[in-house]
């Protein structure tokens, strides 16, 4: 990671191949629901809006990980052969309190706000 870098907030069902935020060491952060998580290999899986993206959270202590509990992770994305995204996470914890339609609503008003700023000053 790169001090400064931007974290750019993100959905799941973003990070395809076509998006502006599927590029490899950008960073992330971005919350899903845990699908599933193995101990050995310290992957995780989380989902939203029915798509899925694989979490290394080798990196992270003190976390315990509980199928379908919502969890938000930071970290930078890496792009492995057949356009596989899997996020090298640098920090993860557990958001289950979060209201998610309003977590939502906060990242489409963030945006239109980061739009029109740059409109503004563009002109």
């Amino acid at each position: 990671m790169v001090l400064g870098a931007t974290v750019m907030t993100t959905y799941v069902v973003e990070l395809e191949p076509s998006s502006p935020f599927f590029k490899g060491g950008q960073s992330l952060r971005v919350t899903g629901r845990l699908e599933s998580y193995s101990s050995e290999s310290a992957i995780a899986v989380i989902v939203d809006g029915g798509v899925t993206l694989r979490v290394d959270t080798q990196h992270l202590r003190d976390i315990n990980f509980r199928i379908s509990s919502i969890y938000q992770f930071i970290g930078e994305l890496k792009i492995q052969e057949g356009n596989q995204a899997i996020l090298e996470a640098r920090i993860g914890r557990n958001v289950d309190g979060m209201d998610l339609n309003l977590y939502h609503q906060s990242i489409q008003l963030r945006r239109k706000f980061e739009a029109d700023l740059t409109k503004s000053k563009t002109t």
